[in-house]
């Protein structure tokens, strides 16, 4: 594990299979970048989890670059180093504008709530599945 900065990595292209990303690109102003990172960095097939706090009820996410302050923040994005709140579709649709192939996967419905728990998820925690696929 390293600390870095995901909108400008320090390794070179297709340099891992897998990357993990949980709960880190809502505090990133460019999302974008970071997203567009995370896939140069990986393999052909290669796959990422990419995970992020998720509004079902939005229509869309909820973001505003005049919102800076610890206490704006925290009351408009429900803490105060985030800088957006993710919906599902707009999480989806900016991997994919990124490069990723994204499939959906809850591990409670396909393995169990108790399988879920093992690993820290819950019955309803979905995991955005992003991989680079080879034409």
């Amino acid at each position: 594990m390293e600390r870095v900065d995901l909108t400008a990595m320090p390794y070179a292209d297709e340099t891992f299979d897998a990357v993990i990303c949980s709960h880190v690109l809502e505090h990133i102003p460019e999302d974008h970048k970071a997203m567009a990172e995370i896939y140069r960095v990986l393999k052909p097939d290669g796959w990422s989890i990419l995970q992020v706090p998720i509004a079902l009820n939005f229509e869309e996410i909820l973001e505003d670059p005049a919102v800076t302050s610890p206490q704006a923040r925290k009351a408009h994005f429900g803490q105060d180093d985030h800088v957006r709140i993710y919906n599902r579709k707009g999480f989806v649709d900016r991997l994919e504008a990124a490069g990723f192939h994204v499939v959906l996967f809850n591990l409670a419905e396909t393995y169990g709530v108790e399988e879920a728990n093992l690993y820290g998820l819950s019955e309803k925690d979905t995991l955005y599945i992003g991989t680079k696929r080879t034409v």
